[in-house]
């Protein structure tokens, strides 16, 4: 295993895969700092063994088999809980005890100086409000032990091996550098990990919005805006009526004859980018497409309360029909003849809803829907019929042809009308 991996799977021992990002950072934290203090300790306890006057390495000893020991303890408990408290219990009062086992504050060179990094650690584990007892614990062992230090100097009990003034100094200054450098490492750990769980945290939330984003227009695809809104936000079933709506068929003429020479994909390719263009029409126009039926294709103005979608609707059939005429014609092996529509429009009342829990589509119903159906079914190619409320709103602003009476199933002889072109347009016909 190399350093780097050995390195990063002590960092992330004790963490659970359940913690959120607050947990594992604070884990890590201590971790961290157990391994520094020990190192630290460590180099302290041997220069202070090859500088400084012989005394029993036994407490320090003992200080840095408890802080591993209950390392390994959490590692295989995984109570977090009583591993800080315990740890920053050690942190506390082990460098109390070795100062007072050495002597006092003078020849032990501050070493209660270490246990500054229990209320410190206690910041950072616990948070600043449960700081304030260990801070107040620190303050009271350093009173205690200034206390005993000053009444007990000149006492035959408070005796202290003599040390040199230059051995003095240097240790102050060495636990003085240790505790400045393990303080500075912790914080600049904790907000080089905060850092980056943060750009993590953004990365993931950029990522959702572009996610949602990406379903949101999945949904704009699928279902007009306004319902799309309504799907989100209501749980119930979507199902609306409308007094006044004008709906019209657009069918490809002779597609299945026009296919019987194509490849599946030459086929999709061809309806991929008839439908497409459609759509992009039907945007255009302000209209919503409803769906598409095999090489038929299904739209409706007056969903969303829009202003003259019926001559809306008109003007789009007749894009379409041109579209077909100027674009598009049969690409089988064979030369073919070019593409042709019949077209038809109804208007009146309708109902709209949302169909289904799984794989939903927004559809319309009613007499108007089949009436459009029907006349688009009996149409001539190339031609747009319309029902005669269609043609009457539309009298004025388009020519039609006389009208015709023709049999519709379901509804008998049905007068229709065919649709010229724009009243505009009559010089240029």
């Amino acid at each position: 295993m190399s350093q780097t991996s050995f390195l990063y799977s002590l960092r992330n021992a004790g963490i659970d895969p359940a913690d959120d990002a607050d947990t594992r950072l604070k884990k890590s934290l201590l971790i961290f700092a157990t391994g520094l203090v020990c190192l630290g300790s460590m180099l302290w306890l041997f220069l202070y063994g090859q500088l400084g006057p012989r005394f029993s390495a036994t407490a320090p000893f003992i200080f840095q088999l408890l802080l591993v020991g209950n390392l390994l303890f959490f590692f295989h408990s995984g109570n977090f809980n009583f591993f800080r408290y315990s740890q920053l219990a050690l942190f506390l009062f082990a460098p109390f005890a070795v100062q007072w086992g050495i002597g006092n504050f003078i020849t032990a060179s501050g070493t209660s100086l270490w246990g500054l990094l229990a209320p410190i650690g206690a910041v950072l584990f616990f948070g600043p409000r449960e700081s304030i007892a260990w801070f107040v614990a620190y303050l009271f062992l350093t009173a205690l032990s200034g206390f005993f230090d000053y009444y007990l100097a000149d006492s035959p009990f408070g005796s202290a091996p003599r040390i040199a003034t230059e051995t003095s100094v240097f240790f102050f200054a060495l636990n003085f550098a240790a505790i400045s450098s393990i303080v500075y490492l912790l914080l600049r750990y904790a907000v080089v990990e905060r850092a980056r769980a943060r750009a993590e945290l953004e990365t993931t939330h950029a990522q959702l919005l572009e996610e949602q984003e990406r379903s949101e227009r999945l949904l704009l695809n699928i279902l007009p805006g306004p319902i799309a809104e309504r799907l989100k936000r209501d749980k119930q079933t979507i199902a609306d009526g409308f007094a006044d709506v004008t709906v019209m068929f657009v069918d490809i003429v002779n597609f299945t004859r026009i296919a019987e020479g194509m490849t599946p994909q030459q086929v999709f390719a061809m309806l991929n980018r008839i439908f497409s263009s459609f759509d992009e029409l039907a945007e255009q126009y302000g209209v919503e497409k409803i769906k598409t039926i095999g090489d038929a294709y299904m739209v409706a103005g007056g969903l969303n309360h829009e202003p003259c979608y019926t001559q809306a609707i008109a003007e789009l059939a007749i894009a379409m029909r041109n579209l077909l005429h100027r674009d598009f014609a049969g690409d089988g092996p064979q030369p073919g003849p070019r593409l042709d529509v019949r077209i038809g429009i109804g208007t009146g009342p309708i109902v709209a809803g949302v169909v289904g829990k799984k794989k939903f589509i927004y559809d319309l119903w009613g007499d108007t829907v089949n009436l459009a159906s029907r006349i688009t079914s009996e149409g001539v190619p190339g031609m747009i019929q319309v029902d005669a409320t269609t043609q009457r709103r539309l009298a004025g602003l388009f020519l039609f042809h006389e009208p015709q009476s023709i049999p519709l199933k379901g509804k008998g002889q049905t007068v229709v009308y065919q649709l010229i072109g724009p009243a505009d347009d009559a010089g240029k016909v």
